[in-house]
């Protein structure tokens, strides 16, 4: 239970949240935690949703299908992470994807009605959740502008780049190792398997990137 706590004390939903208060949070926001099997679809495309809901352990894809019956990965979700968020606090929205388990999963679930809305107990802590949680959709949003950047790209290898590119300016670091296998990075990317594992090899081939597997080395 203790490692469970330390990662849901590491969402930025709780930050600025006292550790003797985390729990007050929890059952203020009638927390819950639901285990999941792997490829167990947590929320649908077309479902509404009321929690918003941070995983706990192992981890979660957010993914669609196109008319082909292609799955494209649209966002990885670990441990820690926030997802459902602005879909639950919204009136009459509905999912515009599939969430399902990675791998066997736990998730928190928190009742979003009674994020915003102040509890009759007048709990003191409401007012840094609701600021974490318009600084979580605030660089959600720029995530998403980045992800567009790379799926905007012409060609396999513009997108390839532009992911790598992006990961190595995240992480500060030419050097790392992405949270996609070779078939998850090509749904990531919106692309055919073969044709970006060539293009790779034609990168690695012009002294442009190392690489093995997962691993990454921008030259």
């Amino acid at each position: 239970m203790e490692k469970k706590y330390e990662i849901i004390r590491k969402c930025p939903l709780f930050t600025h949240i006292k550790d003797e208060d985390l729990i007050k949070v929890q059952n203020c926001m009638g927390g819950r935690i639901v285990k999941f099997s792997k490829n167990q679809p947590i929320l649908e495309e077309g479902d509404p949703a009321r929690n918003m809901c941070i995983v706990v352990s192992g981890a979660v894809q957010m993914v669609r299908d196109d008319y082909n019956g292609n799955r494209i990965i649209i966002k990885r979700v670990g441990p820690g992470e926030l997802f459902a968020e602005s879909v639950s606090i919204t009136e009459d929205a509905h999912m515009p994807v599939t969430i399902v388990a990675e791998n066997d999963c736990e998730v928190l679930m928190l009742d979003s009605s009674r994020i915003l809305a102040p509890c009759y107990k007048n709990c003191y802590f409401h007012i840094n959740i609701i600021k974490n949680l318009l600084d979580i959709i605030a660089r959600k949003n720029i995530w998403l502008t980045q992800r567009i950047e790379i799926t905007s790209r012409r060609t396999t290898r513009g997108k390839i780049m532009a992911y790598l590119l992006m990961e190595a300016k995240h992480l500060g670091t030419k050097e790392f190792t992405i949270p996609f296998n070779r078939q998850e990075l090509a749904d990531f990317l919106g692309v055919e398997r073969s044709a970006m594992s060539a293009e790779i090899s034609r990168l690695r081939a012009d002294g442009i990137i190392e690489c093995d597997r997962s691993w990454f080395r921008i030259i």
